[in-house]
Order: structure tokens, then C-alpha cells, then sequence
């Protein structure tokens, strides 16, 4: 029983390491005002079937999805979706150009963000492709930090199993 639970977890760590990529707006600062979502998004590359989320305290901010008009000026226009958890998982289904403001007043304080989503390249798999050690690699950094506890709790129960 102890070896199925093993493997089982060890089965979900590895599909954690492989598969879309979670990009979180703002990384460590999350979804507030005054930071530059600009900056962030250029540095980062998305592709069909990753992952944007947005971290606020919920009840004070949260996330439209708008057009390009909404973007620009502020407003909700083209308003395509809404989310309001603290903890927003927003998938990113197809490729194109995505629009994000915060409809709480605070998107001319710089709570919106642009990304341009990217197809998935010929010869991708669902961990992206191309240049698969590099996407692997990327891949693998962003996933252990939130998996950590998965590793631990996976290298309690080989020690389980194998103690005598």
C-alpha cells in the first residue's frame, strides 16, 4: 500500500514538471496598483494551454478581460470575462492578443496587463516543445518552487517504504 502511494505521488510531481506553464501577473508582487504589468509581460513568453494568474485580496480588486478599446482607455469595453477570487486560474486556449484591467477604478493606476499568446511550435508537446530542454528546463524552475512540498512529501514516503 505504502509503494502504490509512493508511486502515486511520485507520478503527480512528474506531471506537475511537465504541461502548461502558470504565469503569475506581477510574480512575487501579484495584481496591485503602481506596479509595471508592461514590464513584466515582456518578459515573459506564453503559448496556447499555459496559464495567467492573478493574486489579490479578494473584495479589493479583480481581473476583466477587455478588448483592445477597454485596455486603452480604461473601460469595459469588449468585457469577455470577470473574476473575483483572490486566486485567478485564466486559461489561454487559443493564440492571440489578451487584454486584462482591473475593473475597481484602479487601471489607471497601472492594474492592466497585454500579453500576446503564441501557438505551440509543429513539433511542441503539451510542455511546449521547440527547444525542448530549454522549455523543459523553464518549465521545471517555475513548477518546483510549488511543488516543493510534493518532493518532501514524496521523499517521506520512499523512506517509509524502505525502512526496516
Amino acid at each position: 500500500m505504502a509503494c502504490l502511494l509512493l508511486v502515486a505521488v511520485l507520478a503527480g510531481f512528474a506531471v506537475s514538471l511537465s504541461g502548461a506553464t502558470d504565469h503569475i501577473v506581477g510574480a512575487n508582487h501579484g495584481w496591485n496598483p503602481n506596479i509595471n504589468y508592461s514590464l513584466w509581460s515582456g518578459n515573459q513568453t506564453f503559448y496556447v494551454g499555459d496559464l495567467i494568474s492573478f493574486r489579490y485580496q479578494k473584495g479589493t480588486y479583480n481581473v476583466f478581460e477587455v478588448n483592445e478599446t477597454g485596455y486603452d482607455n480604461c473601460t469595459m469595453a469588449g468585457v469577455a470575462g470577470n473574476w473575483t477570487s483572490g486566486k485567478d486560474f485564466i486559461p489561454l486556449d487559443e493564440s492571440r492578443r489578451y487584454y486584462f484591467i482591473c475593473g475597481n477604478g484602479l487601471c489607471q493606476a497601472g492594474m492592466k496587463v497585454a500579453i500576446t499568446v503564441h501557438p505551440l511550435p509543429q513539433n511542441a508537446t503539451k510542455s511546449h516543445g521547440g527547444d525542448a530542454a530549454e522549455r523543459d528546463a523553464a518549465s521545471a524552475a517555475t513548477a518546483l518552487p510549488g511543488t516543493a512540498w510534493l518532493a518532501a512529501l514524496a521523499v517521506a514516503a520512499a523512506a517509509a517504504v524502505l525502512a526496516p
